[in-house]
C-alpha cells in the first residue's frame, strides 16, 4: 500500500486491540475544559473507534460515561474503561446487543441507576462494511 500502512482485514465490526498500527482517539492530544462537569453520558458503541474518542473526549470534559459493547468486544472495552477511569471519571461498561429493545431500555435504566442520570446519549452503535456495488446498492433490509 502508498501510504504504509500494513494490509489488514478483520471480520465485522473488528477490534481495535488488533489494529497496526493503533489509531489515536485523542488519548494523546485531547484536552478537556470542564464543559460537561457533572453530567452523564452514555455512548452506544463506546468501546472503539469514533465511540472511544467520544467517551475519552467527554470524560476529560467532566462527565461520567457509560458505553456500550458487543460481547466480543470486551479486550477493547476495558482499554476504553481505563481511559474514561484515568480522566479521573466514573465509567460503566455495558455489554448489549443493541438489536434487541429490551437491551436499550436496560441500557438506560442501567445508567440512570448507577451513575445517577442521563444527560447526553450518543447514538453511534453499528458498523459499515465495504460494498463492491457502492452505496447506491443499499437497501432499507440492510439499514436493520
Amino acid at each position: 500500500m502508498s501510504d504504509g500502512f500494513p494490509a489488514q482485514q478483520q471480520d465485522p465490526p473488528g477490534s481495535t486491540a488488533a489494529m497496526d498500527p493503533q489509531p489515536d482517539h485523542g488519548e494523546e492530544s485531547y484536552v478537556g475544559h470542564g464543559r460537561l462537569e457533572g453530567k452523564v453520558a452514555l455512548v452506544t458503541g463506546g468501546d472503539s473507534g469514533i465511540g472511544r474518542a467520544v467517551a475519552i473526549a467527554y470524560a476529560r470534559e467532566g462527565a461520567d460515561v457509560a458505553f456500550t459493547h458487543l460481547p466480543d468486544e470486551s479486550d477493547d472495552a476495558a482499554e476504553t474503561g481505563r481511559l474514561v477511569a484515568e480522566a479521573g471519571r466514573r465509567v460503566l461498561a455495558l455489554e448489549a446487543d443493541l438489536r434487541d429493545r429490551s437491551a436499550c431500555d436496560d441500557v438506560v435504566a442501567q445508567t440512570v441507576g448507577e451513575l445517577g442520570g442521563l444527560d447526553v446519549l450518543v447514538n453511534n452503535a453499528g458498523y459499515q462494511m465495504a460494498r463492491e456495488e457502492g452505496i447506491e446498492a443499499l437497501t432499507d433490509e440492510n439499514l436493520d
